[in-house]
């Protein structure tokens, strides 16, 4: 079986790349390990810019489960300080979104089974090998009892980065946190309101959704672990001392589950001839601020506007791929040092850089042209 571009992981990043392809001469082949719908507790926080994206990707109109954020609320744990960024002050609709994963992943899906030109999917597929020859990649996957070897011009590795993580391991930073995250309701709700609030243990974010809050609480590995055994009671009582009264006295919790954070970057994008990686198997980030999967998003549309300006027989050749990575290095580069940044800034008690930061959010909240900086680069990422 030959194809011109290969996608590995049919996860959100991988099936946008496969969208944007749908109505171009090339013919899009999407490997996908799971053969059912997504169940993935985790709630996503998508940007306006990336609202943009999925709206010329035709999804946007197929989510229903969506609540929007018009204000973002900064602060930190006892200090002074803090900012407040509005959608109305930066003239835009909303300043992001929040639903659940499996909303975004099945409308993807649902949207690709209804392509009836250029993409073919194969679902229930598990490439075990990925090598890269001098004009084509060649992929080895296994179907149920059969195995069987796909030749591309272009293979795009979006699975998370497991795929190649032996072969060319990427650079690695563990936060020592983990995060818990869980859908809490409270008594003094603010609708459209998200709230990042930084602490000595990691930051904890509060996302607006349906009749209550999406909670992702950072904090070191093994009070996480304790967390988590917490009966209903005590976790919403220790909540409440950990973030505060913004919203109120909470009321109930949902499940929880966590997951460890760290900084992973792959050191080449192109590790090896007519292949490419592309979202979590490019970047995996700290989910403060919320930019990890807006910035896979960002990556995907991008390969696919260098696929559509690159000629067939030039698919996957080391000055495409050259050209891919120059078009990405500043706004993947920018997003990983700005979260990186603020994890090992705001994530300490030290009394003198306590006080700077305090004293940094309150600058920020009182000029006008640096909370349009930021929420900017927030919305859009470094490119704009």
């Amino acid at each position: 079986m030959n194809c011109d571009i290969a996608i590995i992981g049919g996860g959100p990043v991988g099936s946008a790349l496969a969208l944007a392809l749908q109505d171009s001469p090339f013919r899009v082949c999407l490997l996908e390990a799971c053969a059912s719908a997504s169940t993935d507790a985790r709630a996503l926080a998508l940007s306006y810019g990336s609202r943009l994206l999925l709206e010329r990707l035709g999804i946007w109109h197929r989510l229903a489960d969506v609540s929007a954020i018009s204000t973002i609320h900064i602060s930190q744990k006892q200090s002074f300080g803090r900012a407040v960024l509005r959608a109305q002050e930066m003239n835009v609709a909303d300043l992001g979104y929040v639903l659940p994963y499996p909303t975004l992943q099945n409308a993807l899906t649902g949207a690709l089974h209804a392509c009836v030109k250029g993409v073919t999917g194969v679902y229930g597929a598990n490439v075990i090998s990925l090598a890269g020859d001098a004009d084509h990649a060649v992929i080895k996957y296994r179907q149920g009892t059969m195995e069987h070897t796909l030749h591309a011009r272009l293979a795009v590795v979006a699975d998370g980065g497991r795929l190649l993580a032996e072969q060319y391991p990427p650079q690695i930073h563990d936060y020592g946190q983990s995060a818990l995250i869980t859908h809490v309701t409270s008594s003094a709700r603010s609708p459209g309101t998200a709230f990042e609030r930084f602490t000595p243990q990691g930051p904890i974010a509060l996302l607006p959704y349906k009749d209550g809050y999406e909670i992702v609480w950072t904090a070191p590995h093994q009070r996480i672990q304790e967390m988590l055994v917490w009966d209903d009671a005590t976790f919403l009582s220790e909540l409440h001392a950990h973030f505060g009264d913004r919203v109120g006295e909470f009321l109930t919790a949902g499940t929880r589950s966590s997951y460890p954070l760290g900084l992973k970057r792959a050191q080449d994008l192109s590790p090896m001839p007519h292949t490419v990686l592309l979202g979590n198997a490019a970047q995996t980030m700290h989910p403060v601020a919320g930019q990890g999967f807006n910035l896979g998003l960002r990556d995907a549309w991008d390969l696919a506007q260098q696929i559509l300006d690159t000629q067939a027989a030039t698919l996957g050749d080391a000055a495409m791929l050259a050209a891919y990575r120059s078009r990405r290095q500043l706004d993947r580069e920018a997003g990983i040092r700005f979260t990186d940044t603020l994890v090992r800034l705001f994530s300490n008690d030290l009394p003198v850089i306590g006080a700077a930061r305090a004293a940094s959010l309150s600058m920020l909240d009182c000029l006008p042209f640096a909370k349009r900086f930021v929420a900017k680069r927030m919305m859009f990422g470094a490119n704009g």
